[in-house]
């Protein structure tokens, strides 16, 4: 799966958030197709490969990101304060966790970000152990933990955390 995503940049085998979606799941990252199902408002915490990092010139320094996991996609406010103080992991995030509130207007639904972390280093876990893959449904904890993995990284695991696709950045 992974070295589909290097060559064709998607996979009909399996999406990467699937081998990481019982961790999530433990951690209260919802998937994106729960959404419709959480109350205009509501607290939510969600994750997923960045495709795409907006700014156009006239939304007054707001970032618009799409997100994807293996149910579909999500999209992201970014407001200039929240910007300003996660700049890095914002414009760095291959994987990004989003915490925020749920806003539904006319049938769209959108996450306003509270709160955001790179989680990129799960996808280091893709790669690692004998087989080079977690199993769907196998805890990234039950392989290994975060910090060991990435004291043990090894150039194989580094090369496979960059062969997910970048995403496309607009300004």
């Amino acid at each position: 799966m992974v070295y589909d995503y290097a060559t064709m940049r998607l996979s009909l085998k399996a999406h990467p958030l699937h081998f990481l979606r019982r961790d999530f799941r433990q951690r209260g990252i919802v998937t994106h197709d729960q959404l419709d199902r959480i109350d205009d408002g509501r607290a939510v915490s969600l994750a997923g490969l960045v495709l795409v990092r907006q700014r156009p010139g006239t939304a007054s320094g707001v970032i618009f990101a799409t997100l994807e996991d293996e149910t579909g996609v999500a999209n992201i406010i970014i407001w200039p304060k929240v910007f300003e103080k996660y700049r890095r992991v914002v414009l760095q995030s291959r994987l990004l966790r989003v915490r925020g509130r749920v806003q539904k207007e006319s049938g769209v639904i959108h996450v306003i970000a509270h709160e955001l972390e790179d989680y990129t280093h799960h996808l280091l876990t893709l790669t690692s152990g004998e087989e080079g893959v977690l199993k769907p449904g196998q805890s990234v904890h039950e392989q290994e933990s975060i910090d060991g993995a990435l004291r043990h990284v090894s150039e194989e695991q580094l090369r496979a955390a960059r062969l997910m696709p970048r995403s496309r950045d607009f300004h």
